[in-house]
């Protein structure tokens, strides 16, 4: 019976009730649009090594995924205004709410900024290579940026690589950061912020509770 646990293992069974996971619609958007970003990085960094028509297929693919993450990202901004995330588990504290917070807001930014500026940067260049979405779906050009004179194509173009790269090299340090967050919670922490999204967990998770690290 649980009065026959200490004062810690209460408290963490009170956590593990109190545990909230993500929708089901919300999980799949996490995980399809964090695959689809892993997919376009590790794809990015073959570009130097293909050449020719090799090349210009990766170069599709990757702009390909990259309007996949731009829609599914709207997606599921439009699913989070209509149903807000579960509260933070009580096992996190201040500062951790804190970070996530900023982490959070500064991953959608990215999911959204970096496929734009790579469609600005498609839509700017003087190499007038279509977007096809995978081989079946034409993709337009951004609004207005077909039409520029060459001189004002050219420097939306400059502008829009030397964002996508900055905004791409953002990606990777926010991607480190939330995966080193994970790992610690699961791992040296031992609570249930994980399980927030990979629901399989809360059933393997035993009592603990090290809220204090």
């Amino acid at each position: 019976m649980l009065s026959n646990y200490s004062a810690v293992e209460r408290r963490s069974a009170a956590a593990r009730d109190e545990f909230e996971r993500f929708t089901t619609v919300a999980i799949f958007f996490h995980w399809i649009v964090a695959a689809l970003i892993l997919a376009n990085i590790l794809i990015a960094w073959q570009f130097p090594l293909v050449h020719g028509s090799l090349r210009l297929a990766a170069f599709q693919i990757h702009k390909s995924i990259g309007i996949s993450v731009l829609l599914l990202s709207l997606l599921r901004l439009a699913w989070r205004v209509l149903n807000p995330p579960p509260p933070f588990a009580n096992t996190m504290r201040a500062w951790e709410m804190g970070a996530s917070k900023l982490v959070e807001r500064s991953f959608y930014f990215i999911m959204l900024a970096l496929p734009l500026t790579g469609w600005a940067l498609s839509s700017a260049s003087d190499l007038h290579v279509p977007i096809v979405l995978f081989g079946v779906v034409h993709w337009p050009d951004m609004p207005f940026l077909g039409t520029l004179p060459f001189e004002q194509k050219l420097g939306v173009y400059s502008s829009a690589v030397a964002a996508h790269h900055l905004l791409a090299k953002i990606t990777y340090a926010l991607v480190a950061l939330h995966v080193l967050a994970a790992l610690r919670h699961q791992f040296i922490k031992r609570d249930l912020v994980l399980a927030r999204m990979i629901p399989s967990l809360a059933r393997r998770r035993p009592l603990r509770d090290l809220r204090g690290y």
